[in-house]
């Protein structure tokens, strides 16, 4: 049986980068060394341990379930020897290594890029990544560090920070409006051409609340269907239909005009904005400092 003095600690960071960038090419240009290097560490990082870890063929590298087992505990061996290394530079407030950052593309285009950017000001000796994208992510398979999810959470084992919340407002362009008239009721509103997200279970139906507190969903018929929602956002300018699209993406488009807010009394129900990060005894500065930065961002005050 192998045991911690019998392993090479140094290799967890290449299996580990290995098992995320995909391929043993992948990981050697993310580590920066040869690739005959990488297939080197994992040679005889698996002679040490006494187990298979990967299965090689001639296009791809697959986990054994040996190696994924080890895999997520080498992360957390790695996470916990980041956030003590890290811990030492917190009362110099000095912050080093990377920041993975996973968001929605439109929220991390609009929202956390600017604050990611400041944060990278601030703080030269600390990389950032930033992952776009409308599907959820495994952060600890994906080697996320955090990840910003908008509406109601999945119960998981990570932990979770409010950012804040929203809510998707009716809109079309002016030129929409002037063509098809404007609607003064859900029913007519029904009636037009729609704009849905193709990635929601029901991309056609919209839950609707009035500011009296009346709740109805509304079924429209078939439209455009796009897969983000900056896609949605781009054919509601264009003219392509109504659209259910997020406060804090078309705040500026109502404010100059370029989209028409529909039955202004209603709008979705609010919901929240959270950062997710892995469950740990305390997050790592980096992480902490990130997410204070953005609820000051925000307007929600750090706690």
């Amino acid at each position: 049986m192998a045991g911690s003095s019998n392993v090479n600690l140094n290799r967890l960071t290449v299996f580990v980068a290995v098992i995320e960038a995909g391929s043993l090419t992948a990981a050697a240009d993310r580590l920066g060394i040869a690739k005959t290097m990488v297939s080197t560490h994992m040679q005889r990082l698996e002679a040490e341990v006494g187990a298979s870890l990967l299965v090689r063929t001639t296009r791809r590298i697959s986990v054994t379930e040996a190696g994924r087992a080890f895999y997520e505990a080498s992360r957390q061996i790695l996470n916990v020897a980041e956030e003590a290394l890290q811990a030492l530079d917190q009362g110099g407030g000095v912050l080093r290594g990377t920041l993975r950052v996973a968001t929605p593309v439109d929220y991390g285009a609009m929202v956390v890029t600017p604050v990611l950017v400041e944060l990278r000001q601030q703080h030269p000796q600390l990389n950032i990544e930033l992952v776009s994208g409308d599907r959820r992510v495994d952060l600890v398979a994906e080697g996320v560090d955090v990840a910003i999810r908008l509406g109601r959470l999945a119960d998981s084992s990570h932990r979770a920070v409010r950012i804040g919340s929203y809510v998707r407002w009716l809109v079309a362009s002016p030129a929409f409006v002037a063509a098809r008239g404007k609607p003064f009721t859900l029913a007519a509103l029904a009636g037009l051409p729609f704009i849905g997200m193709a990635v929601l279970p029901k991309p056609l139906a919209v839950s609707l609340e009035s500011k009296s507190g009346k709740k109805q969903t509304v079924r429209f018929g078939a439209g455009f269907l796009a897969d983000t929602a900056t896609a949605c956002r781009a054919a509601a300018l264009a003219g392509g239909g109504v659209a259910a699209l997020t406060d804090f993406s078309i705040g500026e488009d109502v404010a100059a005009g370029r989209l028409v807010r529909l039955l202004p009394d209603w709008s979705s129900p609010a919901q929240g904005i959270h950062a997710l990060f892995p469950s740990a005894r305390y997050p790592a500065p980096k992480v902490r400092v990130f997410i204070d930065a953005l609820r000051a961002h925000v307007g929600v005050e750090a706690v």
